[in-house]
C-alpha cells in the first residue's frame, strides 16, 4: 500500500504535466509541417509557414507594434515601479501598506475590466486606439511585477551604503544613481523583463485598443483563429512562446546573480 500510494503522486502529476504540454507541443510540430490544413501527424518538415510569418505584412508590422509597446511600456513601468518600490520601502506612514496594495491591484482586477476602463478613460482624453494609450495600458499591468520584484530586492538592501555616500559629499539623487541603482539593478532588470514579457504576450486591452494599424501579435494570432486560419499562426504562436521561454530562463540567471 505505501509503494502504491508513492506512485500515486508522480503519475498524478505526470498526467497534469501532459495536459498542458502536450497541446503546445502538437502547436509546434504544426508550424512545421508543409501542409496548408491542419494534419497531426504532419506528413513532413517544413519552413514555409516561417517563411510567410517574416514576409507577410501584416505580421511584420504586428511584431513590430508589439516590440515597440512592449519596451515602452516596460521603460514606464520600471521607472514608475522603481521610484514606488524605494519611496514606499522608506516610508514609515501606516498609508505604505495601503499603497503598495493599490500599486500591485492591477494583478487581481480581470484583464476585461482593465480593458474596457481604459478604454473609456482614454476616449475622454483622445488616447483611445493609440499606441501610447497602448503603451500606459501595458504599463498598469506589468507595474505590479516590477514593484515585488524591486521590493523583494530591496530588503536585502544595506541602507548604510546610502548614508556612507552621503556623508562622503553625495547628494541624495548621486546616492540613489551610484549605490542604490547598482545593487537593485538585478530586480530592476527582473521586472523590466516580466513587464515586457505581459506586455509582448496580453491581448485583451490589445483588442480594445486595436485599429487596422495598431495591432500586436497576440491581436493578429487571435484574429487568425477567428478568420481564415493558416498554420502561420501557429508558427506566431511558436515564436511568442520560445519569446517567453528565453525571458524566463534570463531571468532565472538574473535570480542567480542576485543569490
Amino acid at each position: 500500500m505505501v509503494k502504491k500510494s508513492g506512485l500515486i503522486l508522480p503519475v498524478y502529476v505526470g498526467l497534469v504535466l501532459a495536459f498542458l504540454v502536450l497541446p503546445l507541443v502538437i502547436v509546434i510540430a504544426l508550424s512545421f509541417s508543409p501542409s496548408r490544413f491542419f494534419v497531426f501527424p504532419p506528413s513532413g518538415v517544413s519552413l514555409r509557414w516561417y517563411v510567410d510569418l517574416v514576409s507577410a505584412p501584416k505580421w511584420r508590422e504586428a511584431a513590430f507594434n508589439s516590440l515597440i509597446v512592449g519596451l515602452g511600456a516596460s521603460f514606464v513601468a520600471t521607472a514608475v515601479g522603481l521610484l514606488a518600490a524605494w519611496g514606499l520601502s522608506e516610508a514609515k506612514s501606516r498609508w505604505a501598506n495601503v499603497a503598495t496594495a493599490w500599486l500591485v491591484l492591477p494583478m487581481g482586477v480581470p484583464i476585461v475590466v482593465v480593458a474596457v476602463a481604459s478604454f473609456i478613460t482614454y476616449s475622454q482624453y483622445g488616447l483611445a486606439s493609440t499606441r501610447l494609450g497602448l503603451i500606459l495600458a501595458h504599463a498598469a499591468l506589468g507595474l505590479p511585477f516590477v514593484t515585488i520584484a524591486v521590493t523583494a530586492t530591496l530588503r536585502g538592501f544595506n541602507r548604510n551604503l546610502v548614508r556612507a555616500a552621503e556623508s562622503l559629499g553625495a547628494s541624495p539623487f548621486a546616492a540613489f544613481r551610484t549605490v542604490t541603482i547598482p545593487v537593485v539593478m538585478p530586480g530592476i532588470l527582473t521586472g523590466a523583463i516580466f513587464a515586457f514579457a505581459v506586455s509582448f504576450d496580453e491581448v485583451i486591452v490589445a483588442l480594445f485598443q486595436a485599429t487596422p494599424q495598431l495591432h500586436t501579435l497576440p491581436v493578429e494570432i487571435f484574429s487568425g483563429t477567428r478568420e481564415s486560419i493558416t498554420p502561420t499562426v501557429t508558427a506566431a504562436a511558436t515564436v511568442l512562446m520560445v519569446i517567453s521561454i528565453l525571458l524566463l530562463v534570463l531571468v532565472e540567471r538574473l535570480r542567480k546573480l542576485s543569490g
